[in-house]
């Protein structure tokens, strides 16, 4: 079977991992564990998952769990800055959550909010919350993600992410159907480096990448 990555689209990957589901693969270069697009899911059954999730904007548990991202980001960005939350799901609590702190706030996502008249402006920050491992083609979203962001601007993005083999045979993240990319520390340095961006691991599943200005490299 002939795989590139999907996200850095270096070709031969490595064997990763197999369970009873399906197969993992490593890219060499920038560490995406990922799965081959054979074992993706259809969209409906993508869709069937996702209407499973109860993600209430009322929800002081699930503020709390949001909250990992939101304060960090809160910290570095400016007072009335404006904000895209990609991937936002069928509740886009953070957006609310980021709207009620002064920010003006755009949401996107491919099956609850899918309005393409919001991938046209520049941001200056961008928050992807449990979403980027459900990415089928990474590299396509990170390409567009970088182009809506403005120069010094902010990343926020929340994953859990790959340690190491031993303790991913038996990560229960693995095990959810629509997650297919997976992420690591080394995986984050290296699109810092291709997009230039400054990237701060504020938390085990909590990166916060910071787009360098033309005459900047904070």
């Amino acid at each position: 079977m002939s795989l590139n990555c999907p996200l850095c689209l270096h070709h031969e990957p490595v064997f990763y991992h197999q369970d009873k589901q399906r197969d993992y693969y490593q890219c060499t270069v920038c560490s995406l564990v990922f799965v081959p697009p054979a074992h993706h899911p259809s969209q409906k059954r993508e869709l069937s998952e996702y209407q499973l999730h109860e993600n209430d904007n009322d929800d002081p548990g699930y503020r709390r769990f949001l909250s990992k991202a939101a304060l960090p980001l809160l910290q570095r960005v400016t007072s009335l800055s404006r904000g895209l939350d990609f991937g936002c799901g069928p509740a886009p609590v953070l957006a609310q959550m980021l709207l009620e702190e002064g920010h003006t706030m755009s949401v996107y996502d491919p099956f609850f909010h899918p309005d393409d008249s919001v991938l046209a402006p520049s941001y200056d920050f961008i928050t992807c919350t449990e979403a980027i491992e459900h990415f089928h083609t990474p590299y396509q979203e990170l390409m567009l993600l970088d182009s809506l962001l403005k120069q010094g601007g902010w990343l926020c993005i929340m994953t859990k992410r790959v340690l190491d083999k031993t303790r991913f045979a038996s990560w229960h993240y693995k095990n959810d159907p629509t997650h297919v990319s997976f992420f690591s520390d080394e995986t984050f340095r290296y699109l810092g480096e291709k997009y230039h961006y400054t990237v701060h691991l504020v938390a085990s599943d909590v990166v916060l990448m910071h787009k360098q200005s033309y005459n900047s490299h904070s």
